[in-house]
């Protein structure tokens, strides 16, 4: 498998990210209305008799809602010691070690597999992670993934770096990028999908990066003028302030 350079640092990032946070913070995001809005596009189109893995699944603050719920769910990650984390929160938790690369799964096993802001930090693409999602869902399996967009404000943060002569990453040793609707549509259809929608969120978490006003007391917490203004961009400019795009695809 061909890694990137900064595969291995973007690892330990993660490392060191999870060590400093908790499952219990992690749990309180998924309350917040962006996060609220992203299940409710999604979780109709997941089965209730199968398998759902999260691929990248940290400290596990997506699956124990749906393990509550009744779904059956299992939690991925390279980062082991998230897993450590998540295991001492909830023992009863089904977790495994494992890089989304190369999956420890056999073929047509999985229901729906999860994928939240784990594809774009690898250097070397997407199309192998996503042609390991398709390779362990069985037929008529649903896909559900979620990238960064390049929005207007980050794209003004990439041109005010390059203008002031700054590397246009923000951390030498962290990689992340963006895929524009077009691409990243491309690149799941180009592994066997069919998309089901592909829809723009978190438009209020893109005015948190803008700071101010946009921003409330808490863990990457939104205002409510944030929220109230993210609405609006919603609706009038859908891709152009929208923080992430959701994709939700099926396996034919």
């Amino acid at each position: 498998m061909q890694k990137g350079e900064r595969y291995d640092s973007t690892r330990q990032a993660w490392q060191d990210i999870w060590d400093s946070a908790s499952v219990e913070v992690e749990l309180a995001t998924q309350e917040y209305a962006r996060a609220r809005e992203t299940v409710g596009y999604y979780l109709p189109y997941l089965p209730k008799d199968g398998i759902i893995l999260e691929a990248g699944s940290g400290l596990s603050a997506a699956i124990i809602p749906l393990k509550a719920q009744g779904y059956q769910v299992i939690g991925l990650d390279y980062a082991e010691n998230a897993l450590h984390i998540s295991r001492a929160y909830d023992p009863s938790l089904r977790l495994a070690a494992g890089d989304v690369h190369a999956l420890p799964f056999a073929e047509n096993s999985i229901g729906a597999y999860l994928s939240f802001g784990v594809f774009e930090h690898f250097e070397t693409g997407m199309t192998k992670p996503l042609a390991e999602s398709f390779r362990v869902l069985r037929r008529g399996g649903i896909l559900v993934l979620t990238i960064p967009y390049p929005n207007v404000v980050h794209e003004f943060v990439r041109w005010r770096r390059e203008r002031q002569g700054a590397s246009a990453l923000t951390d030498e040793t962290f990689f992340e990028s963006t895929y524009t609707r077009d691409a990243l549509v491309d690149a799941v259809r180009s592994v066997g999908f069919e998309i089901s929608r592909a829809i723009p969120t978190s438009h209020a978490f893109t005015l948190w990066g803008l700071g101010g006003v946009f921003r409330a007391s808490g863990y990457y917490r939104t205002s409510a003028f944030a929220e109230m203004a993210g609405k609006v961009l919603k609706v009038t400019l859908p891709w152009a302030f929208n923080f992430t795009t959701l994709i939700i695809a099926r396996k034919p």
